[in-house]
């Protein structure tokens, strides 16, 4: 479901931002600029492209490999951005072992009635992807420029702070808000595995959260959740915490805890996220220096 936000332009005005011109989606607020793309589905010839790259005729049914979310620091250059390509290289290189399901289901990836299915790779598609940091050196200050190549420099340091969660559910008028679908498979008709990220940006911050959400109908459920927030002080060296956390249940356990079973319970990631147990929490931080 898509939230519409009404933007009032003295807001805007007050919180000294400005959306973005020509088209583009986001705005420009201290110092930062923070944009979303969304295109349409990738087409034959650029996923013959990402079999090459990737080395992988396996994809998600649906790749938006067009559509990310940037979010890029002027003075420093230090740009934090979330595409599909990146994620579905994090997937290719953590190669978990296919989910086993019930030899009864032996589900519908069949094109013809005997033939026998052997899925040897993750065909959920799940990702230990928390986002991409590059920078940026060039004179481009409407953050739509090229990237310098290379490391990026940048360093996420394990930290004790914790997101300000208070803060986040103060009544600050939204500056911009919008979600962003990377990729999606309905694992043929028996579940979903969807890649998203949502930002929102407010007077004294921004905040987004990447998920990457898993139902394997009667089998298993993922939830692999990135936040990150950043506060807009007057200081030259913003910081951004990041908090990953990672949950993950059997359908079997559920029952067990005398929970429902039926795969229409767990349509909404959100509701049920509390009844998965964390395998994975993780709190980091990165200081972007003033300049690079």
């Amino acid at each position: 479901m898509e939230l519409e936000v009404e933007v009032d332009e003295k807001d805007l005005k007050s919180a000294g931002a400005e959306l973005l011109k020509d088209g583009r989606r986001g705005l420009r607020i201290h110092g930062w600029v923070i944009e979303s793309r969304k295109r349409s589905i990738l087409n034959s010839s650029a996923l013959q492209q990402w079999e090459q790259n990737l080395h992988t005729s396996h994809f998600p049914e649906m790749i938006f490999g067009e559509s990310c979310l940037v979010l890029k620091h002027l003075r420093s250059g230090t740009k934090i951005h979330f595409n599909a390509f990146d994620a579905l290289a994090g997937w290719k290189q953590e190669c978990l072992p296919p989910v086993e399901v019930p030899a009864a289901a032996n589900w519908k990836f069949r094109s013809k009635p005997f033939q026998q299915v052997i899925l040897d790779y993750d065909y959920t598609f799940t990702t230990p992807y928390c986002g991409s940091e590059t920078v940026e050196l060039d004179s481009d200050k409407d953050g739509s420029g090229g990237i310098s190549g290379g490391s990026s420099g940048l360093h996420w340091e394990d930290c004790k702070e914790q997101l300000d969660v208070a803060a986040l559910t103060l009544r600050e008028p939204i500056l911009f808000y919008d979600e962003v679908v990377l990729y999606e498979d309905e694992l043929a008709d028996n579940g979903v595995s969807l890649l998203t990220v949502k930002v929102r940006v407010m007077p004294s911050s921004w905040f987004l959260l990447l998920r990457f959400w898993l139902r394997v109908d009667g089998v298993l459920m993922r939830l692999r959740d990135t936040r990150m927030h950043c506060v807009f002080y007057e200081s030259a060296n913003p910081v951004i915490l990041r908090e990953r956390c990672w949950r993950e249940g059997t359908f079997q356990a559920l029952s067990a805890n005398g929970y429902p079973t039926g795969s229409d319970s767990y349509s909404d990631p959100s509701i049920i996220s509390q009844r998965l147990p964390v395998i994975m929490h993780q709190t980091q931080k990165l200081i972007i220096p003033g300049n690079l």
